[in-house]
């Protein structure tokens, strides 16, 4: 979908869009690192029962964001999902640059919440150093996956279904990938500002982000192929 770029007009058109895009990732964050937190707080030594909670908090925070927020922004939350609108041409340059940074801003905003929420200083740079192959083909694969399952409903005409499809991914993914599925640099920036359960560390964060838009990338060319559409 093109944009129009006549000035005041479409400013008033993206506001919507844009703070609802920065209010729904910034939630999001919250959801991951607030679970992360109140995990670790009620269960200390079981990392397992740490992950499901912070797993089943998050999709079901993401399901209700997708719901109540995709009418009005189409509710992206994830720059990577973003990129992969203007590769198919579903979303302009301007939109896809002004979501790209209403994501990234209400990403590190949802860390400040959740800390807060929890009496922690506001931002505590991330101390887990998540790095190696392995983890960086987990975000491929996470990453990929979740820009193909949007892909591939919304092209059949099935874009009802995201709200239930991509939280039941992401579920999935938390426990079959190595890295826990991050699958978003909006979500991985917010991350590197805590250093409770969700954290981590920025130095791992870059190759994480490479990992990450080569995932999206992947995901919009296997969604091209199979459902025989050229961007």
């Amino acid at each position: 979908m093109s944009v129009d770029t006549r000035g005041p007009a479409v400013r008033e058109r993206l506001a919507r869009p844009l703070v609802a895009e920065a209010l729904g990732t910034a939630l999001l964050v919250a959801a991951v690192v607030g679970s992360g937190i109140m995990a670790q707080r009620l269960a200390p030594s079981d990392h397992a029962m740490q992950l499901l909670a912070n797993a089943v908090a998050t999709v079901a925070v993401l399901g209700v964001l997708i719901a109540l927020l995709g009418p009005i922004s189409g509710a992206h939350f994830n720059p990577a999902v973003t990129l992969a609108e203007a590769m198919v041409r579903r979303a302009g340059p301007l939109r896809a640059v002004g979501y790209v940074s209403a994501q990234l801003a209400g990403g590190c905003a949802g860390t400040v919440l959740a800390h807060a929420m929890f009496g922690l200083p506001a931002v505590a740079t991330g101390g887990a150093v998540r790095t190696g192959a392995g983890l960086w083909l987990g975000e491929v694969v996470a990453t990929a996956g979740l820009v193909l399952t949007i892909q591939l409903l919304v092209a059949s005409g099935r874009a009802g279904a995201v709200a239930l499809a991509v939280p039941a991914w992401i579920l999935g993914a938390y426990w079959f990938t190595s890295s826990t599925s991050f699958a978003n640099p909006a979500v991985t920036v917010g991350r590197a500002l805590t250093d409770t359960f969700a954290g981590i560390a920025p130095s791992s964060v870059p190759a994480f982000l490479l990992a990450q838009l080569a995932g999206g990338a992947l995901g919009v060319a296997i969604a091209v192929f199979l459902g025989g559409r050229r961007p």
